[in-house]
């Protein structure tokens, strides 16, 4: 297919992720040192899905922060196979946005989306609009969203998945999960049905595995080992939140001009560790393909490069001076909290939304998902405690977040 990007001609001729296994340890005598590829050298890489026989690529795109089609189309230039939208996305435009964008390539891409209802008869009609919305007949993957315990995922819900399949509207099952994800995936693995998993999975996973011989108060949780499991079962493992809550990128253009040294060292900083972290998720063998928001062209390249060059000895640095920067305010997920304060509001689920705001510069993301908190939890406010409920076993300021978090968006 010619490209429509000649006005920004890809600087590499081809990407690809060379063959880096998980190390176990973190141990960074085995980590390369830093290396110089030609673009001729490297091309983008392809990992099976799971036991789907589907090849995806392992830079995914996700079009949930995406607005512009021409950067949904480039990316299929280059060799991005997996697009991942939902229905709730963008007030339900979303699908529309990609299905416009994919439709002279749909039999070239793997597209998948997603429904956070929770009856079979609504899931049914979601299903049905994101087909109409998208202009396919089919989807690739069709996730159950959002379902962080077992009980979430019904049978009724699990049903309505079969019909699905059955009838030719899908051609996998999926359950996406961004809470206590090791029992998650465990269940999930003994679900004959479901065939991929939506999982957050990142840099500030290595806290939560290290603290179960470290922390006596940490829940006893092996991220790492989960993920393994699961895929060893056939379940596809598609990571998400690979960020960690979002890192801002390098400003490009006029805005950068006159920015003081500091900051423009960190602004680059910044930009060194979106592309670690990416790094970092993809050298686990175990995870198929790495789901990252991208919202324009300057951020295709950067993941594309970075998806492209082995994790190195300066990007463990990077990543353990964020995270040490990002523990007192970063969700890990982990569910030792238990989910849901004396008050009723879902902390993790308010902490994971603040993210939008604050780490993927979408605010007006963050308050539509707020808002489809349940009432009595959002009329709550935090600065009203006298003291929290809520101790984070590593370090998170609970009550502090979720005050800003209802400044914000309440």
């Amino acid at each position: 297919m010619a490209s429509d990007f000649s006005r920004r001609s890809f600087l590499m001729t081809g990407l690809a992720l060379p063959g880096v296994g998980l190390r176990s340890n973190d141990n960074l005598s085995s980590i390369p040192a830093e290396g110089h590829h030609e673009p001729g050298d490297i091309k983008l890489t392809y990992r099976e899905l799971g036991k789907t026989g589907l090849k995806v690529s392992s830079l995914s795109f996700g079009c949930m922060t995406t607005s512009d089609p021409s950067v949904i189309r480039r990316a299929v230039d280059v060799g991005i196979n997996h697009f991942d939208t939902a229905r709730a996305y963008q007030q339900g435009n979303n699908e529309r946005m990609v299905g416009v964008a994919l439709k002279d390539v749909r039999k070239q891409v793997i597209i998948s989306s997603k429904s956070g209802a929770n009856n079979k008869a609504q899931l049914l009609a979601d299903l049905d609009t994101s087909l109409r919305e998208l202009g396919t007949d089919y989807l690739d993957i069709w996730y159950l969203h959002v379902k962080n315990e077992p009980e979430q995922v019904t049978d009724d819900l699990l049903e309505a998945q079969r019909i699905a399949k059955q009838s030719g509207k899908i051609r996998f099952a999926g359950v996406s999960t961004h809470f206590n994800m090791d029992k998650m995936l465990a269940y999930l693995a003994t679900l004959d049905q479901v065939d991929v998993v939506l999982t957050t999975y990142n840099f500030a996973m290595r806290s939560v595995d290290a603290a179960m011989n470290t922390n006596p108060d940490a829940p006893k949780t092996d991220m790492t080992g989960a993920i393994r499991s699961a895929r060893k079962a056939g379940l596809g493992i598609v990571a998400m939140k690979v960020m960690a809550g979002g890192v801002s990128r390098i400003q490009r253009g006029d805005r950068l001009y006159g920015a003081n040294p500091y900051e423009l060292s960190r602004r680059l900083s910044q930009h060194g560790v979106a592309a670690a972290a990416l790094k970092w998720a993809l050298r686990n063998e175990s995870i198929d393909t790495a789901l990252v928001c991208m919202t324009d062209h300057d951020q295709l390249d950067e993941n594309l490069r970075a998806a492209s060059e082995p994790y190195t000895r300066k990007d463990e640095e990077l990543l353990t001076a964020q995270l040490a920067s990002i523990s007192p305010s970063y969700c890990r997920m982990c569910g030792a909290c238990g989910g849901v304060c004396d008050k009723g509001v879902p902390v993790p689920d308010v902490l994971r939304i603040l993210t939008y705001a604050e780490g993927y510069g979408q605010f007006a993301l963050a308050r539509e998902r707020f808002l489809e908190i349940p009432q009595a939890a959002r009329d709550v406010r935090c600065s009203d405690c006298s003291s929290c409920s809520f101790t984070c076993v590593y370090g998170v300021s609970v009550q502090a977040r979720l005050t800003h978090a209802q400044q914000m968006l309440a």
